[in-house]
């Protein structure tokens, strides 16, 4: 079994030794730590610790972490739209409400699952649990993706996300109006002390990230943005948004949904709660992607236009329709002399 060490520093004394394992160690709750902690897996000074252990400066901490159990995946007939195949990837128009690989405590009825359903056969690379995957969507958020066939297509794939060779672009609907009209954000992402499920900006530790939004509609109770990623971290969009004040419509995790509709003027109330009622997940859809082939070096552009969920929300709740259009990359994604660093030429 591995063995995760760490010394406690004076920013982490005073917390919780099952707090301060859950941030840094992946996929570990915090009743996985307490049966580490009663199976005396866990120790502090080199002595067995209780999970809620209180730190102290400069102590010790060893964690014999468990091999994880097995995971053996199971090919399932589950309806995905595949909009590009070839002998080295796939690239697939994800719906909202699927996930994108097993994780702990499903095992099943993800991407992955559909996948091997079709008898794509996917890149070792990520396995046991995420062979192919590349990068990542939400569960509630929709659009493309793309999926490695190959271990070489795999790397490929995963340098140029790297390099920031790769341009996806989302579409939002948000609550409020962003100011700036275009903006940077930049803010490290750690997990929630308070649900493991949720993320937030920090001022220290955390994993650096960047959004770069471009706001294009709003009438001030609702904005809708097209954003792009300079890194790809867990909700990064979603938490840099709400962090801005400005959350994703319909987000259920982030303050997206009624309580925030009842900040807005009375005389938008109405049409903003029919919107969220047509709508049980966040309003953001990854609408652009563009990389280049892994074999043969040739671009690769991709559109997928607005589920039909986020469209009937987005107009009950007062977006203008041409809002809600889809830019075609071979002509709009193009650099801009005015815009320098949001449009990048495909």
């Amino acid at each position: 079994m591995p063995i995760w060490r760490h010394r406690v520093t004076p920013d982490e004394a005073g917390g919780r030794l099952d707090r301060l394992l859950e941030e840094s160690l992946q996929d570990v709750s915090r009743s996985q730590i307490k049966r580490w902690a009663d199976q005396n897996l866990v120790l502090v000074n080199g002595a067995p610790a209780k999970a809620g252990h209180g730190l102290r400066p400069g102590e010790a901490i060893e964690v014999d972490v468990p091999e994880p159990l097995p995971i053996t995946l199971v090919p399932e007939s589950i309806d995905i739209h595949v909009v590009h195949e070839d002998e080295h990837l796939v690239v697939v128009d994800k719906p909202a409400g699927l996930a994108v690989h097993p994780g702990a405590g499903r095992d099943r009825g993800t991407l992955v699952n559909a996948l091997l359903g079709r008898g794509i056969q996917l890149s070792p690379l990520g396995a046991p649990s995420r062979p192919g995957v590349v990068h990542r969507l939400d569960m509630g958020t929709s659009g493309l993706l793309m999926v490695a066939k190959t271990e070489t297509a795999h790397r490929e794939l995963a340098r140029q996300l790297a390099d920031r060779e790769v341009i996806r672009r989302y579409w939002a609907l948000v609550w409020g109006r962003p100011e700036p009209p275009q903006c940077r954000i930049e803010g490290a992402l750690a997990r929630s002390r308070a649900d493991r499920r949720r993320m937030r900006v920090v001022g220290r530790g955390g994993k650096p990230a960047v959004t770069r939004y471009r706001r294009v509609w709003t009438d001030g109770v609702l904005s809708v943005l097209w954003l792009a990623l300079e890194t790809g971290r867990t909700h990064q969009i979603r938490v840099h948004i709400r962090h801005r004040g400005h959350p994703v419509f319909a987000d259920p995790e982030y303050d997206g949904r009624l309580s925030r509709s009842n900040r807005v003027p009375h005389a938008a109330r109405e049409r903003v709660q029919v919107g969220l009622g047509v709508l049980n997940r966040q309003a953001l859809h990854a609408a652009v992607l563009v990389f280049a082939h892994p074999a043969g070096g040739e671009r690769m552009r991709f559109t997928s236009a607005l589920p039909q969920d986020i469209v009937e929300a987005a107009l009950l709740a007062g977006v203008e329709r041409k809002a809600l259009e889809i830019p075609d990359v071979h002509r709009e994604f193009r650099r801009d002399a005015g815009e320098t660093g949001w449009m990048e030429d495909v």
